[in-house]
């Protein structure tokens, strides 16, 4: 089975949810784990809007990239800016994709009310399910093509 990385900048929002999808969705053919160039703590509006859709990330832990030093992955998923332009090197091995989405957190602080603010984890929540469900088609595709 092959493993993936979901990292983003203090692993407690995106990061998340995607390693929340990927355990969901495509436990049989990843071993999934997230982490962060910063530990930030698990944001409590992403653990509400996973657990809308069934999916309980509240016992997970906001870790750190440095945790996992003797890891070794098949592939890195940079979900924010920070964490790509900042993302340090892997193995030779490792396949790093970049794939960014907005940050609910940072979008929130516009929503005039606590529901308009969820509605920004929402989106962003829904964008990640959708791309994480497509992941293994994207993988296969592009090893075929190698």
């Amino acid at each position: 089975m092959k493993s993936i990385l979901f990292l983003c900048t203090g692993n407690s929002c995106r990061s998340q949810m995607a390693h929340g999808f990927a355990n969901s969705l495509l436990s049989e053919e990843f071993y999934s784990y997230s982490a962060g160039i910063e530990s930030h703590g698990l944001n409590p509006s992403a653990v509400k809007v996973m657990k809308e859709v069934g999916i309980d990330i509240s016992g997970h832990q906001s870790q750190k990239l440095d945790e996992f030093s003797s890891n070794e992955f098949d592939y890195v998923v940079s979900v924010c800016e920070h964490a790509a332009t900042n993302c340090p090197t892997f193995s030779a091995k490792t396949n790093v994709i970049v794939r960014q989405f907005d940050d609910p957190p940072k979008l929130a602080k516009q929503a005039n009310t606590p529901e308009e603010a969820l509605s920004y984890y929402r989106k962003v929540r829904d964008e990640i399910k959708l791309w994480v469900s497509s992941l293994p088609r994207q993988i296969n595709k592009k090893e075929q093509l190698c």
